[in-house]
């Protein structure tokens, strides 16, 4: 019964507290009442001891989740005649292959979006290099520019620099000198 007054009493101060840093109108001691019976409901107390935890945290089982609304039917059955429209379904069990994977000359064609072409990713590539934007050999997981930061201070000197000219640049010279 303690736990339950402590913890009504500080979802009280905060709720004063929330209220009053918003300025808002106050709540009234229905709003109140009800905002408490709801946080009881839901576990969203802290629980008695110094664990700082909820009590929804600590038993997450006595405390219902919260209701995802899911589709309804309607919108269930159009997605699946689309779906079977595009060959966008399994087309059995065995292989796990899709309709239009297996008949492709059934369905529409998917659209290829176009990517980057060999020069980009080069170009992109040894730009990570020059940085050090690339993974550092090992298990650590750190780029050579984290493990590394003082083979690559030059480098970044150097790009901030350039950050700087070009912001300092009218936007029609800056236009340009890039091309």
């Amino acid at each position: 019964m303690k736990a339950l007054q402590t913890s009504l009493a500080l979802v009280l101060a905060s709720t004063f507290a929330i209220g009053a840093a918003h300025a808002q109108s106050p709540l009234t001691r229905e709003q109140v009442k009800a905002e408490y019976d709801e946080a009881v409901r839901t576990g969203d107390v802290l629980a008695p001891g110094d664990s700082g935890m909820k009590l929804n945290e600590m038993y997450p089982n006595r405390y219902p989740k919260a209701v995802v609304v899911g589709k309804t039917r309607a919108q269930v059955i159009a997605e699946y005649e689309a779906a079977v429209r595009s060959g966008d379904i399994i087309a059995n069990g065995e292989t796990g292959m899709k309709e239009n994977e297996r008949l492709p000359q059934r369905y529409p064609a998917v659209p290829v979006v176009a990517g980057k072409t060999r020069e980009q990713v080069r170009a992109e590539y040894d730009e990570a290099v020059r940085t050090g934007d690339v993974l550092a050999p090992g298990d650590l997981g750190l780029k050579l520019n984290e493990e590394f930061p003082q083979r690559y201070a030059k480098v970044r000197a150097e790009d901030s620099a350039r950050r700087a000219l070009a912001a300092a640049m009218p936007a029609s010279a800056a236009s340009s000198t890039v091309q």
